[in-house]
C-alpha cells in the first residue's frame, strides 16, 4: 500500500490544522479503519510504526501486518532491555513477517562517550532515556510525517482526552488507532488472534521497559508501579504533545 505525501494548501498548511481535520474525517470510525487510512491519507504524509514490543505491542503490529507488512516499524534497541523483549522481537516480526523492521542503537561513541559504564541510570534516568531511547528515535524518524503509537485513554489521566491524531511540536503526526479502546479490547483482541504474548507478562510485569529500571509489580498495585519504581519518573520521555513532555508511557 504506497504512502503519499501529504498535501499542503491555504487551509491546511499547517499540522495542527491536518490534525484537526483528520479527528474530524476518522471521529467514529474503528481503530482498523483509522490505522488503514492513516497509511494512505495525503493529509498524514510518509509514516512508520514506532513499537516497545512490549506488554501490549503484539495487537497494534499485527493490525498492521493484516493491512500492510511494508510499512516501516522502528524499535529502540537500548542495549539494556530484558534478553526476553529482544527475544520476543525476533520472534514477532518473523511469525508477522513485518518487510521493513527497523532495530535502532544509540551512536557508539555517544554512548562510550555519556555512558561508559553503562551506569547512567543510576544518577540520571532522564538522560539515560534521552541518550538511549529519545534521541535515537528522533534520528530514526526524520523523513517521516508521521508516526504510529499504541497509546490509549485508559492508560492514565493524562491520555484520558487522547484524540485519533494528534500534533508533535507543530512538526509531526502522532496516530493513535487504539486511543478508544479499554482493556477488555486489548485482552479479546489477543484471545481472538490467537497472539503470543510478551514472556515476562506471566512473571508479574504487566509494563516493560529496560531491565534496570524495570520490576515485576505487587498485588493491587498500578500497571506502571514496577517502572522506576522509588521514583517519581513514569516516562521516558519520548511522547511530547504540544511543546511539552508528557510523562506516561506504553
Amino acid at each position: 500500500m504506497p504512502l503519499e505525501a501529504p498535501t499542503v494548501t491555504a487551509s491546511v498548511s499547517r499540522i495542527l490544522e491536518r490534525v484537526a481535520a483528520l479527528n474530524e474525517r476518522y471521529r467514529h470510525h474503528a481503530a482498523s479503519t483509522v490505522l488503514r487510512h492513516a497509511l494512505t491519507d495525503r493529509q498524514v504524509g510518509q509514516i512508520a510504526l514506532v513499537s516497545s514490543f512490549g506488554a501490549e505491542s503484539v495487537v497494534l503490529l499485527h493490525m498492521l501486518a493484516m493491512i500492510d507488512r511494508k510499512v516501516p516499524v522502528i524499535f529502540i534497541d537500548t542495549q539494556i532491555l530484558f534478553a526476553e523483549t529482544l527475544q520476543y522481537q525476533r520472534d514477532l516480526a518473523n511469525r508477522l513477517e513485518l518487510e521493513d523492521m527497523r532495530v535502532i542503537r544509540t551512536d557508539p561513541a555517544q554512548l562510550a562517550s555519556r555512558d561508559p559504564y553503562g551506569a547512567l541510570h543510576l544518577s540520571d534516568t532522564d538522560a539515560c532515556c534521552a541518550l538511549r531511547k529519545t534521541e535515537p528515535l528522533e534520528r530514526a524518524l526524520q523523513g517521516f510525517d508521521a508516526w504510529i503509537t499504541g497509546r490509549k485513554r485508559f492508560q492514565g489521566d493524562t491520555r484520558a482526552t487522547l484524540d485519533f491524531f494528534e500534533t508533535e511540536e507543530d512538526r509531526r503526526i502522532k496516530v493513535n488507532p487504539l486511543a478508544h479502546w479499554d482493556k477488555s479490547d486489548v485482552r479479546d483482541y489477543m484471545i481472538n488472534n490467537r497472539l503470543p504474548r510478551h514472556p515476562l507478562v506471566a512473571k508479574g510485569y504487566p509494563s516493560i521497559g529496560c531491565a534496570p529500571c524495570t520490576s515485576p509489580i505487587r498485588p493491587g498495585e498500578d500497571e506502571r508501579a514496577g517502572r522506576w519504581r522509588g521514583s517519581d519518573k513514569i516516562e521516558c520521555g519520548i511522547h511530547i504533545v504540544d511543546g511539552r513532555v508528557v510523562r506516561h508511557g506504553e
